[in-house]
């Protein structure tokens, strides 16, 4: 699979996984149960897609679920700035950027 692809596909994965859990987040705290249950199985749903999105591909699985760990860690800042109004606090931050600098060197490095 071709890189381009590959971050695609992982991010695609992302927000499947981030998305899901926002999705059952919501659902913890809805009003009525009606929405609560639907809710969770939305983001229970959403979240096996993510786990096929993520697993069905051949690929190094410890080398490219590294690279995952980045794209998640920025869609879950999204998700959580845009659905639940929550801005990233400064160690949030400054640890993003250790993990978006750690997913780079996986990306980039080739041994």
């Amino acid at each position: 699979m071709r890189p381009p692809l590959a971050l695609l596909l992982l991010l695609g994965a992302a927000v499947l996984e981030a998305g899901g859990d926002a999705v059952v987040r919501r659902g913890l705290h809805a009003e009525s149960q009606a929405w609560r249950l639907g809710l969770i199985l939305l983001g229970g749903i959403v979240l096996t897609a993510y786990g096929a999105a993520v697993n069905l591909p051949p690929w190094d699985f410890g080398r490219l679920l590294g690279v995952y760990v980045t794209l998640f860690f920025v869609v879950a800042q999204v998700i959580n700035l845009v659905v639940f109004g929550v801005a990233p606090s400064l160690p949030i931050l400054v640890g993003g950027v250790l993990i978006i600098a750690g997913g780079a060197v996986m990306t980039v490095w080739h041994a």
